[in-house]
């Protein structure tokens, strides 16, 4: 059990153990401040958390991770703090399209798939030059996404007139095609390069038309990887060591009940741990956690205008998902699975689509233990499948209330998760691996009250609040709260999702911080992330504090079991 051995004060409170605040905490740390991070969920990581189930390990929430290669703006981050940072491995078959008419995969070589739809459509040659060329035109604006790193926050008046033309810019790519959404816009959008209804089939799952061209222009600048050997948990395990290594701690099951004020500064916050109520004061808090609880229930009433508050309650949001993590008992690619994502299609509209009914949503379909050995015991597998959606599924998922507004998950739950995860197993079985469910030893299931209950996330979204006109005109995504030095750290901060954008976020909180607090440190910093010095002239300065590159990866369950087999080998062939 963690003991508890609180500093009366600290320099910097951090809420949440996700990417975003152990990117603010470490950066924080080797800048010399002393931090200390608030978790309720009793491991760090958010949705990269994982579990453990018996021999094998499950990732929870990675289909593949983009800006994690050697120019990446993850990477670059990282690259601050260690060289012994999780490396992730470089995608060759990146994701299959199969539905009832169509089957085909997109991997690291795009033009191989353009050659593939031009022989089979010919007639509609042009229009899939055209597609692919305005998808690689995407691709290449993103390859220079780590050049507008930092948040127009952490910048003065000429840097900000400078950065709107660097972020117009980078947006040259998308605009002709941001409006073409939803069931007509999308049919309106692929006409414009291709009218054969074959062809538009492929995608037919996809709400966007940038959807449809964004993982095709990655793919063209080879910026897919799948997550570093034992699974994408092992970057906050990293980050976790970098933090303590500085001597800062992390505490587990720490619910923040309440942020303290001093008028309208902060001065630290009172959080809850195994039953007990503890009190530290700060100068900063960084929330990396949901953003309404952090404005509704943390704060006082009227700390916050009812404007904003509002704006936030309409914000569109990424969905939640249904996953349900698979134990087999013969390797992934015996059932005929690959590194690639399969996302399988339905019969059905592009709304019933993303619906989260099991029925007729389209399925993702993983196979980690294909692309990490690691992941389950020798001779075995791991299979993920993913949908997206909502706690309103089937009257809340079958769940009551209790007085206090707890959510009360009763047999009916426990059996209509098990339900939908025997309808997609079934699908997946008929449609891409037959045979597949006398392989399966055992599954678990998590639902959007699965997610809601380990990160407070509203309505257990998975990526916060969505890219779009109406969030971005509602101004969703900030850093600096209404409250002095109450700075916002997480995926929250910015719009979108996913491992890039929180590392973003929390690196741009820190320099937040920075800004105030250490002015030499933040122009350094700054430097470095807006590419004017490189990696070696930031390490040849001492504004940073070393850290030695001590980290040792632990091994998987799985590979402690094979560590187990082998010494009682030992033991017998001594016997």
């Amino acid at each position: 059990m963690q003991k508890i051995e609180l500093k009366p004060h600290y320099d910097i409170v951090i809420i949440g153990a996700g990417m975003g605040g152990l990117t603010s905490a470490a950066l924080l740390s080797k800048a010399g401040f002393s931090v200390c991070v608030l978790e309720m969920a009793d491991h760090p990581g958010g949705y990269l958390a994982g579990f453990r189930r018996k021999d094998f390990r499950f990732d929870t929430a990675i289909h593949w991770l983009n800006q994690c290669g050697p120019e990446g703006l993850v990477s670059k981050v990282f690259d601050v703090l260690g060289n012994d940072y999780p490396r992730p491995v470089s995608q060759k078959r990146i994701r299959r399209y199969k539905g009832h008419n169509f089957d085909y995969t997109l991997t690291n070589n795009p033009d191989e798939w353009k050659a593939q739809l031009i022989s089979q459509f010919p007639h509609e040659k042009d229009g899939i030059e055209r597609f692919f060329k305005a998808a690689k035109k995407i691709g290449k604006a993103f390859d220079n996404f780590s050049n507008i790193f930092r948040s127009e926050e952490t910048m003065g008046f000429f840097e900000s007139i400078r950065f709107k033309f660097k972020l117009i810019e980078f947006a040259t790519a998308f605009i002709p095609f941001i409006r073409f959404s939803g069931e007509k816009g999308m049919k309106k959008g692929l006409n414009k390069f291709f009218k054969d209804p074959k062809l538009q089939e492929i995608f037919c799952s996809e709400s966007e038309l940038l959807s449809c061209l964004v993982p095709i222009g990655w793919a063209y600048y080879g910026d897919y990887q799948s997550p570093p050997k034992g699974g994408s948990q092992v970057f906050p395990e990293w980050l976790e060591y970098v933090i303590n290594y500085f001597e800062n701690p992390i505490y587990y099951r720490s619910k923040v009940n309440q942020i303290l004020l001093d008028g309208n500064k902060v001065k630290g916050v009172k959080f809850e741990c195994r039953g007990k109520e503890y009190t530290v004061s700060s100068n900063y808090v960084l929330a990396a956690s949901d953003i309404e609880t952090l404005y509704e229930k943390m704060l006082p009433a009227n700390s916050i205008p009812e404007k904003m508050k509002g704006k936030l309650r309409e914000a569109k949001l990424y969905s939640s998902s249904v996953t349900v993590s698979i134990a087999l008992d013969c390797p992934a690619e015996e059932l005929g699975f690959n590194e690639e994502m399969i996302y399988l299609s339905q019969e059905s509209t592009r709304d019933e689509q993303s619906s989260g009914n099991p029925e007729k949503c389209g399925i993702s379909i993983l196979a980690p233990s294909q692309r990490d050995k690691s992941m389950a015991p020798e001779g075995k597998g791991t299979l993920t499948l993913y949908i997206e959606a909502g706690m309103e599924y089937m009257n809340n998922w079958r769940t009551e209330k209790d007085e206090a507004g707890n959510i009360i998950r009763g047999e009916e739950y426990k059996k209509l998760k098990n339900e939908v995860a025997e309808l997609l197993i079934a699908r997946v079985e008929n449609k891409v691996a037959p045979g597949l469910k006398k392989h399966i030893l055992f599954y678990d299931v998590a639902t959007p009250l699965t997610h809601y209950r380990y990160t407070g996330n509203k309505n257990g979204t998975m990526m916060g609040a969505r890219p779009g006109r109406e969030n971005m005109q509602a101004k969703v995504a900030h850093y600096q709260t209404p409250i002095e030095n109450l700075i916002l750290s997480g995926h929250w901060a910015e719009l979108g999702g996913g491992v890039p954008i929180a590392v973003r976020a929390g690196a741009n909180a820190a320099l937040l911080v920075l800004r105030k607090e250490n002015k030499a440190t933040f122009n350094l910093l700054a430097k470095y992330m807006d590419s004017k010095i490189g990696l070696d002239e930031l390490k040849k300065s001492d504004l940073l504090k070393p850290y030695d590159n001590s980290w040792i990866q632990n091994p998987t369950p799985a590979e402690k079991l094979a560590l187990r087999q082998v010494n009682n080998e030992e033991v017998k062939d001594d016997n």
